[in-house]
């Protein structure tokens, strides 16, 4: 297995530049014919998110989209975190976010609660607003 960096995801969700882009499907090529997937880290994940709205002027509801469709493919191996999240009903426009999603719900899986001074976040199971 592979871990794939932020700039390898985005090259191959954007395809540019083209050079990159080609050289980071074939690696994923080469993984899925040797029967391997390449892994996407949860920071990945969400770096990707910004670069994809920041850099890149796609609207959050579209990324997300894009995201969650990369990361159910065949090809890759994502956590269950990130999968969960992703699968959040309008998540576009939920208070909190994605990423302050991805962040309680790693807590509240592996600790069970989470401090924060994120007044929207106190909906989240297991939360405690300071």
């Amino acid at each position: 297995m592979t871990g794939l960096d932020t700039s390898v995801v985005v090259r191959l969700l954007t395809g540019q530049p083209a050079d990159q882009s080609a050289r980071a499907t074939d690696l994923l090529d080469k993984l899925f014919e040797a029967g391997q997937k390449a892994k996407v880290s949860d920071l990945v994940v969400s770096e990707t998110y910004f670069a994809l709205q920041c850099h890149y002027h796609v609207p959050k509801a579209e990324a997300l989209a894009v995201l969650k469709g990369f990361l159910e493919s065949s090809e890759i191996e994502a956590s269950d975190v990130a999968l969960a999240v992703l699968d959040t009903p309008k998540l576009a426009s939920a208070k909190p976010g994605f990423v302050d999603r991805l962040i309680h719900l790693e807590y509240f899986r592996s600790v069970g609660t989470m401090a924060t001074f994120e007044k929207k976040a106190a909906k989240l199971e297991g939360t405690t607003v300071l």
